[in-house]
């Protein structure tokens, strides 16, 4: 799901917090943002924005 960055970083925040997952947000080759669980991304490390842990506060 393409999205702007402030929205991934809502979505990505919820997310973690709900599921109690760590989450990332990640800029794709079209210059959009997503997010998904960290475990679950095999891109570019590059491409990763920011992550998010529930676990730190």
């Amino acid at each position: 799901m393409s999205q702007a960055l402030s929205t991934a970083h809502l979505r990505a925040w919820n997310l973690a917090n709900t599921l109690m997952v760590c989450i990332i947000v990640f800029q794709a080759g079209n210059g959009d943002y997503g997010v998904m669980p960290t475990d679950e991304y095999d891109g570019d490390p590059a491409a990763v924005v920011h992550e998010f842990d529930p676990f730190t506060r």
